[in-house]
């Protein structure tokens, strides 16, 4: 692989100060890379997402990106758009109070808010497969009566499909181990990443527990899951799980693994359709060179 020095920046996204959330690289792209060398850098790199980004706006205004796993290529995500727009923002546009990011799902808009939390408009969502509370249990190592079957383990998409899995307690929630067996026995279509969760917290002052494993893409467990917090949002606006249609909810994760996240939740159903909004804030901690 041959390159010559590109700039790339570090943030952390989903975080409530430095050195928390979800780490994210950011790479320029003045020219186009081939997928098996930004492939080979999301590896290197060795985050949850790496994303790549086209710094000339198309002529709609909006920036073409790329995002990688250390194992493949991802349509959407949700903190590698949080922590791409903030770039894109504090380099080329500081002005902006909204920019578009165009990725293989479709353009998702960020915007900024004053009191320094970033917000993205997710897809419609889509309700698939659902899976007995025995099956989800296994696939998370826990008992079946540690399953709330008050709601459905239910697959959801806005752009990657989870696996949501409603958990009774926090204890549950904190000894939940992803079960590859239990997984792959699955009906294909639910054999994807997966959200346990549980209205239990560390802090009072959050609505939801969850954790997110992402074992098939080469992240054994992510920090901060944007793109499955729009999945849930959705999830408790159409099971009103919160009381009624309309989510304005925080959701702590990354806590098991020493990396504390906030994703802030605001959803809305009416006759079908779906507003979904998925915030964090995000923090800029380094800047390198690719040689």
């Amino acid at each position: 692989m041959s390159l010559s020095k590109q700039d790339f920046y570090i943030v952390d996204v989903f975080a409530e100060r430095k050195y928390a959330g979800n780490p994210l690289a950011v790479v320029i792209c003045p020219e186009p890379l081939p997928a098996p060398d930004m492939q080979s850098i999301a590896r290197e790199m060795n985050y949850s997402e790496t994303t790549f980004l086209q710094p000339e706006p198309d002529a709609d205004g909006s920036y073409r990106v790329r995002i990688f796993t250390p194992n493949s290529e991802l349509p959407f995500a949700g903190h590698p758009c949080l922590g791409t727009a903030w770039i894109i923002r504090h380099l080329y546009s500081p002005d902006a109070q909204e920019i578009t990011l165009k990725v293989p799902a479709g353009n998702i808009p960020v915007t900024f808010g004053s009191d320094g939390v970033l917000w993205m408009e997710q897809l419609q969502p889509t309700f698939g497969s659902l899976v007995s509370a025995s099956a989800a249990a296994a696939v998370i190592g826990l008992e079946t009566e540690e399953i709330d079957e008050r709601y459905p383990a239910q697959v959801v998409s806005t752009g990657i499909p989870f696996l949501l899995i409603p958990v009774k307690t926090l204890a549950s929630v904190r000894s939940a181990v992803y079960r590859s067996e239990a997984a792959a026995a699955l009906p294909a279509e639910a054999a994807v990443p997966v959200m346990p969760f549980c209205p239990e917290t560390y802090d009072k002052a959050n609505g939801i527990n969850a954790r997110v494993f992402v074992d098939e893409l080469g992240v054994p467990e992510d920090p901060a899951t944007g793109s499955a917090g729009g999945c849930l949002a959705a999830y408790l606006a159409r099971c009103r799980y919160l009381g009624g249609p309309s989510v304005d909810t925080v959701v702590e994760q990354g806590y098991e693994i020493g990396r504390p996240s906030l994703l802030y939740l605001r959803a809305s159903e009416i006759d079908g359709r779906f507003a979904i909004h998925v915030g964090g804030r995000v923090f800029f901690t380094a800047q390198g060179q690719l040689v």
